[in-house]
């Protein structure tokens, strides 16, 4: 049995974020249970990872495979009273990186949004994009 390391696929997903928003121009993320005070940035992004349901899938002959979803949330923060368009620029890049892309056996839906939100910080603009994916684990 060759049993999915969710860690690997958070890292995965995590590091792809991470090496993004590193370049040109670069905006800090903000990963779970990692300490960050967001009014010293102008811009930054706030990722949260889940994982879901999974099912067995078999094939009749005895083998199969486990399918595990999971959900990428991706909280985009800039400073409010600038209108929208930086921040759905940087929605943009992120829309891009993850869209229908297969990056190490995780496989990545169409994202959704970005969607405005109206529960901002103060003086933070906000916007929320989604994106499941899966991977599969042979058995």
């Amino acid at each position: 049995m060759a049993a999915v390391n969710l860690n690997t696929v958070r890292q995965t997903i995590e590091a792809r974020l991470a090496t993004e928003l590193a370049s040109s121009p670069a905006i800090p993320v903000v990963f779970n249970n990692m300490p960050f005070d967001s009014s010293a940035q102008d811009s930054f992004v706030q990722c949260t990872t889940s994982f879901g349901a999974g099912s067995y899938l078999s094939t009749g002959d005895g083998s199969g495979t486990n399918s595990i979803v999971g959900l990428i949330v991706l909280d985009v923060f800039t400073n409010s009273g600038i209108g929208s368009g930086t921040n759905f620029t940087i929605c943009k890049r992120l829309r891009d990186l993850y869209n229908k892309e297969t990056v190490s056996n995780v496989i990545f839906d169409s994202p959704v949004g970005p969607e405005v939100l109206s529960q901002s910080p103060e003086g933070k603009f906000q916007t929320q994009i989604r994106i499941t994916f899966e991977i599969f684990e042979e058995l």
